[in-house]
């Protein structure tokens, strides 16, 4: 790690952590509208989870995904860092498109199509990270794996309603 003041580092950690449990909060706050109503009328696929496994795995994920953003601000990596760090900020934001598209407004399709572009960039963000600093990318990977079957729930939600 390039030197930082434990200060600065430990602020840092508190916004990444703000960012993406903020992040969590807005979509809980879109989610609730439809997951008691409209959600429990969709037809689902056999190994959907229960709904109450949702929120403990999106706790872990997006205290993994801030150490993993705090890794990278913590390298001074220049351009590559921002870059990083700019595509951490796009994925989030369609983390949260996802939830409005799926639950707020209930366009299973768009959602299932915003989903492969928050995949792709999931994985451009991956990759940035990796190459600067292997732990952060590697804290990215459950999300990543998380986000595909997610994606096979929304398919599934999609062809069969």
């Amino acid at each position: 790690m390039v030197f930082k003041s434990k200060r600065a580092s430990a602020i840092a950690l508190l916004v990444f952590l703000a960012l993406c449990y903020g992040r969590f909060y807005l979509g809980s706050m879109v989610t609730a509208s439809s997951v008691g109503t409209w959600y429990q009328t969709l037809n689902k696929a056999p190994f959907n989870p229960p709904d109450w496994v949702f929120s403990p795995i999106w706790v872990l994920l997006y205290f993994m995904m801030a150490v993993a953003g705090w890794r990278i601000w913590t390298k001074n990596s220049a351009g590559a860092g921002r870059y990083a760090l700019l595509l951490f900020s796009v994925q989030l934001a369609l983390n949260l498109g996802w939830s409005v598209l799926f639950f707020g407004y209930q366009q299973v399709g768009i959602a299932l199509l915003e989903m492969f572009v928050l995949i792709f960039t999931v994985t451009l963000t991956t990759l940035q990270f990796w190459a600067i600093d292997r732990n952060a990318g590697i804290l990215l990977l459950p999300y990543g794996l998380w986000l595909l079957f997610a994606a096979v729930l929304n398919g599934f939600i999609f062809f069969m309603n």
